[in-house]
């Protein structure tokens, strides 16, 4: 008999259909992946199973956990199982987390209310767990808040809660989206020895296939709501019998096609950075007492010439993002020089600057959270217009608005909508556009697709990629994504504790690596025929 037993499970909120005739079932000891593009119904599939639907959600099916119909079941029930035998874990551990409540505090919040264990008990028992997830007292004291830890970290504390009190089934939800590869490797296998040594089942929400095809036994694929395909996962994700599932795999292997433009065989250099430095002050602990700086940079050198992409990936706190804004003139370096068009940028005023950043532009990760929600997408688009010697007028303002947005791929009405209209490829297309308005000579993209479904993540590779033929646009991409390194740069430079530790041709690196911070990086990245191969030789 299966622990989870969903059958014909349809849902709507105020009218609208979210899932339709949704069945799946997950047996007990086993790791099922849902896959899915944003908007398929995977985490409202997941929130269905836990009992935390909005008000306004009105759910009819059947969710059978362990003989417990789960959509008839009272809320003083659902909380009974949420966090004994149903533990969930969210994609982005710090709202997940109290922010004012220690993490000793958190994982034995749950151990108390479940099992009546007294206060000294259950931060014993958190002890213990925080442990086993990676985070040793030593290291990580009970008294540490989710601030003062690191992404990984904190996804680390998250695990410690929903897997406290060994509950029969765990969700998953994208648990590794925002976390370097070799973090992701490292949760992925706390995640499976948990299931090993527990006997618990999994259920693994991703939209990236390689991910799944890694972990999961089993796999079922949704969109627009609804079941597309499911079943064995190698037999699934090799066959690829259903058309959006061979869509999805094509996605996840997708490199654009980027002509060689005639030209200099040696362009000249639009950038150049040599011996920069960056250190930050710490604060001392003792009186009388000056410890020395942080270095988040040190001694980093390289040339990026015109019209050329190249790739700065590293792990997550390894200095990629202190050099993008020291680069963008958003910071200053400790030593060294920044030259961008032969000009030295450390020393400018901000108005000696102007012109600079006209000419070099960037793309943030999260697009939504770099617009201002109020504005329509018109204002949006036209911000950066403001550095042009010349006002244009209103006319030439949206004019240029809409070619932006017609280079981009999108239409020049959009430029009436504000950005919650827009899916979430959309709004990075339109946080391209906003970066190409001004023509730029670079554009510093800082992990501009790695919050993107797959097949989105490889529509705005496409876009880069022809920008960089049409417009002659440098790239340096900021990124702990391997693929997105292979499918769109020339060159890629491996950062390590602050340093470039190698550089060199993109597929040079990636498939010879000389160093052991490239290798660690290459290894860990998912590849979804490298987990096929494993799935069948198990």
């Amino acid at each position: 008999m299966s622990l989870l037993e969903i059958e014909n499970l349809s849902l709507d909120i105020g009218g609208t259909p979210i899932l339709k005739d949704i069945s799946l079932s997950i047996g007990r000891g086993e790791v099922m992946g849902l896959v899915g593009e944003s908007g398929s119904g995977k985490s409202m599939t997941a929130l269905a199973v836990m009992g935390l639907l909005p008000h306004a959600a009105r759910a009819r099916g059947s969710i059978m956990f362990d003989g417990i119909d789960l959509v008839a079941a009272p809320e003083a029930a659902m909380c009974r199982l949420r966090g004994d035998d149903l533990g969930m874990v969210f994609q982005e551990p710090m709202t997940a987390l109290n922010p004012v409540k220690t993490i000793g505090e958190q994982v034995a919040e749950g151990i108390r209310w479940h099992t009546g264990a007294n206060r000294a008990d259950a931060e014993t028992r958190a002890r213990a767990m925080l442990h086993r997830v990676g985070l040793p007292e030593a290291q990580f004291p009970l008294t540490r808040y989710p601030h003062e830890l690191s992404g990984g970290q904190r996804q680390r504390v998250v695990i410690a809660i929903a897997c406290a009190l060994k509950p029969k089934l765990l969700i998953a939800d994208e648990p590794t989206t925002a976390l370097d590869v070799v973090l992701q490797a490292q949760i992925l296998e706390l995640l499976k020895s948990l299931v090993a040594e527990g006997g618990m089942s999994l259920l693994l929400i991703s939209h990236d296939l390689a991910v799944v095809a890694d972990m999961a036994e089993r796999i079922t694929i949704m969109r627009h709501g609804e079941v597309m395909e499911a079943g064995n996962t190698r037999q699934t994700l090799s066959q690829r019998a259903h058309p959006y599932t061979r869509q999805l795999a094509e996605a996840s292997t997708h490199v654009p096609h980027r002509p060689q433009s005639p030209g200099q065989s040696k362009p000249a250099p639009l950038l150049q950075v040599k011996e920069v430095v960056r250190d930050y002050p710490v604060r001392a602990r003792r009186l009388f007492t000056r410890p020395a700086p942080f270095r988040a940079v040190d001694h980093v050198s390289f040339e990026l010439p015109a019209g050329r992409s190249m790739a700065l990936v590293g792990r997550s706190g390894c200095g990629k993002s202190t050099l993008a804004r020291m680069i963008l003139a958003l910071d200053r370096p400790t030593a060294g020089s920044i030259r961008f068009q032969g000009e030295a940028l450390e020393d400018k005023s901000e108005d000696a600057l102007r012109p600079h950043r006209r000419n070099m532009q960037v793309v943030f990760q999260d697009p939504y959270g770099s617009f201002n929600p109020r504005h329509k997408v018109e204002r949006l688009v036209a911000e950066p217009l403001h550095l042009l010697d010349r006002r244009p007028s209103p006319a030439e303002r949206r004019e240029s608005v809409a070619e932006a947005l017609s280079q981009v791929g999108l239409s020049p009405a959009d430029m009436e909508k504000y950005p919650h209209e827009f899916s979430g490829g959309q709004r990075q297309r339109i946080s391209i556009a906003r970066a190409i308005i001004t023509r730029p000579k670079l554009i510093v993209a800082d992990e501009p697709v790695s919050a993107l479904d797959v097949s989105i993540r490889a529509q705005v590779l496409d876009l880069f990629a022809d920008l960089n033929a049409r417009l002659g646009v440098a790239y340096l991409f900021i990124t702990h994504d391997l693929t997105v390194a292979r499918a769109i740069t020339d060159e890629v430079m491996v950062m390590h504790a602050g340093r470039i530790v190698e550089r060199g041709p993109t597929a040079r690196v990636l498939h010879h690596p000389e160093t052991e911070p490239a290798r660690a990086l290459i290894d860990a990245a998912p590849d979804l025929e490298r987990a096929l191969q494993r799935q069948g030789a198990a």
